[in-house]
């Protein structure tokens, strides 16, 4: 069956009675060269296994499961599970579980499912409304996953990507570098789905698996920090940074300049050693 033919699509869906979901953001692929480049970039291969959020009617799992060792997926939508007992008949390498990826305890899953697997590597098509918070849990919590491969809106993905310091930097990025190594891999425009979203997509790996990049003494700090400073973007970040601490504006400028900072600074200027070394001066007050 060719998961990617917009007839067998329509005639699967059709037949299992099933409605796209504009809440879960549902956008099927019909571009046949994009999951098999996912798969590959995304680290698959003999001896690993991968996680996938989100299944659709099974493209990508199927091309995970034909190069890694195990596939676990976890998809929100119930009403996908018969479309998926076909697509995927034959697997007997691939487990869906049905929860909500934002309510999972992905340790757990790992250790229960996938125990035996040094090399776990994530891979998925992400709907746009979750792009964020999916990223930012699976950085968060420290798992044991080697690398994140996913596909996202356009400019997610470059806001992702963005080196620090740069105009297109945000909060997000920020946090990203501080997990992760990013890379924009390929873009993928929106003719390549069914039904076709008004933005085009693009491929980002995070790699996750190498020693921590950064190191700051108190990391709830660093992130507050972060946050404060990018809540007013284009403009200086000491008068939104001094109100989230409660810091006298006088004493965090001096503590701007101890840094090597401008005191007249905006976030998307700073590099990332310039938040650390900011973060460790402000915990050492």
């Amino acid at each position: 069956m060719e998961l990617t033919d917009i007839n067998t699509i329509k005639d699967l869906l059709s037949r299992n009675g099933f409605s796209f979901s504009k809440a879960l953001g549902q956008n099927f692929l019909t571009n046949p060269t994009v999951c098999p480049r996912i798969a590959e970039m995304g680290g698959c291969r003999r001896g690993t296994a991968a996680i996938e959020i989100g299944t659709g009617i099974g493209v990508l799992t199927k091309e995970l499961a034909l190069r890694c060792d195990k596939v676990v997926a976890v998809e929100i939508d119930k009403r996908l599970k018969p479309i998926l007992d076909e697509t995927l008949e034959g697997f007997g390498n691939i487990e869906i579980v049905f929860a909500d990826v934002l309510k999972t305890d992905l340790s757990a899953l790992i250790r229960e499912k996938l125990g035996g697997y040094e090399d776990i590597y994530v891979c998925a098509n992400l709907p746009y409304y979750i792009t964020s918070p999916v990223i930012m849990k699976l950085l968060e919590e420290r798992l044991p996953i080697k690398a994140v491969t996913v596909m996202v809106q356009r400019e997610a993905a470059e806001r992702l990507c963005a080196e620090v310091g740069t105009r297109e930097c945000g909060a997000v990025t920020v946090a990203v570098r501080y997990y992760s190594v990013p890379e924009l891999l390929f873009r993928v425009n929106r003719g390549s789905f069914m039904p076709s979203p008004n933005v085009d997509s693009a491929v980002i790996r995070l790699d996750t698996g190498g020693a921590a990049r950064y190191s700051v003494s108190d990391e709830k700090l660093f992130f507050r920090i972060v946050r404060a400073s990018f809540s007013q973007r284009r403009k200086q970040m000491l008068n939104p940074l001094s109100a989230a601490l409660g810091i006298d504006k006088a004493v965090l400028s001096d503590m701007f300049v101890q840094c090597g900072i401008k005191p007249t600074a905006r976030p998307e200027e700073l590099k990332m050693e310039e938040f650390v070394a900011l973060c460790e001066r402000i915990s050492a007050k």
